[in-house]
């Protein structure tokens, strides 16, 4: 079997997801090769693949242009492969916060509905399955504007706001079964 692993990423964390599931499918005897969509590419032989998976990083409520972009041009081949999308959101770090309240909790559910279906809408392409993964927050990796915003919005969030470090807030273990669940089943 072999399986390609599209990835938009802004900091690097949905490269390291995009990583982690081709790692993932890697140790169970499946070829996975990684492309960065915001790279130019040589062509994409289609027909060598079973299945696919686009992961693309949330920024201000919306997807990856570059994914958008990407997968308007792919819809066809990405339907055929029944391809699973990663989205890739700090909001379902809200959405699975138990120590949240649940009225916070939904909301960021929510939240990550419509971006989901934002981004079905911007690119007319239906997965056939979906997992969507918390985030982190790299507060070394942001520039001084973007770190005071992020940290005002973390504040309000109730998220963590000590810029010395970054978070990782990534259901790992989540990550894994969607591989075993959503592509080695594909």
């Amino acid at each position: 079997m072999k399986v390609a692993v599209f990835f938009a990423t802004r900091e690097g964390h949905t490269c390291r997801i995009a990583e982690r599931i081709a790692d993932d499918l890697r140790a169970r005897g499946v070829v996975a090769e990684l492309f960065d969509v915001r790279r130019p590419q040589t062509a994409i032989d289609w027909a060598s693949y079973q299945t696919a998976c686009v992961a693309a990083s949330v920024h201000i409520g919306r997807h990856e242009p570059e994914m958008i972009a990407f997968v308007r041009r792919n819809r066809a081949e990405l339907e055929r492969l029944s391809a699973a999308f990663v989205s890739v959101t700090l909001s379902q770090a809200g959405a699975q916060d138990v120590k949240a309240l649940p009225e916070k909790r939904q909301a960021a559910a929510a939240d990550v509905r419509r971006m989901i279906e934002r981004f079905v809408t911007d690119t007319g392409w239906q997965p056939s399955h979906v997992l969507p993964v918390a985030g982190a927050l790299m507060y070394r990796s942001y520039n001084v504007f973007i770190r005071f915003v992020l940290k005002r919005i973390a504040r309000q969030a109730g998220a963590p706001t000590d810029t010395s470090r970054n978070y990782d807030f990534t259901d790992w273990p989540a990550v894994d079964r969607f591989v075993n669940d959503a592509l080695l089943s594909a």
